[in-house]
């Protein structure tokens, strides 16, 4: 463990900036031209880097953007939680970006992606256990001195449960982010997915995660399936945020100081317009709850 410790002393802490406006939006490619044009008030853009890899129109509109916007990096490809080392060439074409880009948080998810020369278009679910926790520790452990900084890590949606968890998912985010150093990237979202689908109670899961180690907050859409029986929560990221997980991202705020919150929404692309309606919405819960604390004081 001091060993671990004096690795991560050697990095660039996590502090984010204060931003006048806390709440961003995933930046896609049908909207590049029009943010250009209009410049909303937004506080942040966040992309996935593996689709600016290699240069090209892409990367041309991102650094437009930079020029007036803070971005965040948020990886679907190193694939943490793989039974091997994350690839040293996505790092090098990540860190290439980094350098760039000059992001103030850099992400990816508490999941696997690739076995082998094998690479999965799905964000896989992994075991609770000390197995798990430890390639997860070796792998953010080498990402982390890749960038010479400190990375922040997504709890996943889940569609299964495995029978040899030792522990919570909210336990298992603690303890890597407290083995590790680095910090959480918390998805309302997918916390009252996957409490839908397992039976669980996602306010019992906000109560439990370390609230010092959060840095960051996604907010989404989902789909819901009925098979048989059962309703199924998919999360889909192609619709507006649904109430009842609104209502989750309130109580979760009330244990949080001003938090970052991103909206995403990743396929079935509406109107800008509406995406910045999501995000004043997010804005108008976090402002309320300023408001309330500082009337409390």
């Amino acid at each position: 463990m001091a060993d671990l410790i004096d690795k991560t002393s050697q990095l660039i802490p996590l502090d984010p900036p204060v931003f006048d406006n806390p709440v961003g939006l995933g930046l896609r490619a049908p909207h590049y031209e029009e943010i250009l044009e209009t410049k909303p008030d937004i506080g942040w853009f966040e992309v996935h880097p593996e689709n600016y890899f290699g240069g090209g129109i892409h990367r041309h509109y991102l650094g437009k953007i930079r020029e007036h916007y803070p971005l965040s990096l948020h990886a679907v490809g190193l694939s943490l939680g793989a039974d091997q080392p994350v690839d040293t060439e996505h790092l090098r074409q990540f860190k290439e970006l980094i350098d760039i880009f000059e992001p103030f948080i850099v992400s990816d998810h508490v999941s696997w992606s690739a076995s082998g020369n094998a690479h999965l278009n799905d964000l896989l679910p992994l075991p609770y256990n000390r197995e798990t926790l430890e390639r997860l520790r070796r792998n953010i452990e080498q990402t982390q001195e890749y960038f010479g900084r400190q990375i922040i890590v997504e709890n996943p949606s889940t569609y299964i449960a495995f029978k040899d968890n030792e522990m919570s998912e909210f336990e298992f985010m603690n303890l890597l982010a407290k083995i590790t150093g680095c910090g959480i990237l918390l998805d309302v979202n997918n916390i009252y997915v996957q409490s839908h689908n397992h039976g669980l109670d996602p306010y019992e899961y906000i109560d439990g995660v370390n609230k010092n180690a959060i840095f960051e907050i996604h907010l989404a859409g989902h789909t819901e399936k009925t098979i048989g029986d059962h309703s199924l929560l998919i999360d889909t990221h192609n619709k507006e945020v649904k109430d009842d997980v609104w209502d989750l991202y309130a109580y979760t705020i009330k244990q949080l100081d001003k938090p970052l919150t991103l909206i995403e929404w990743d396929q079935d692309f509406p109107p800008l317009e509406t995406l910045l309606s999501e995000a004043s919405r997010a804005r108008k819960i976090l402002d309320l709850e300023q408001e309330e604390r500082h009337a409390a004081e």
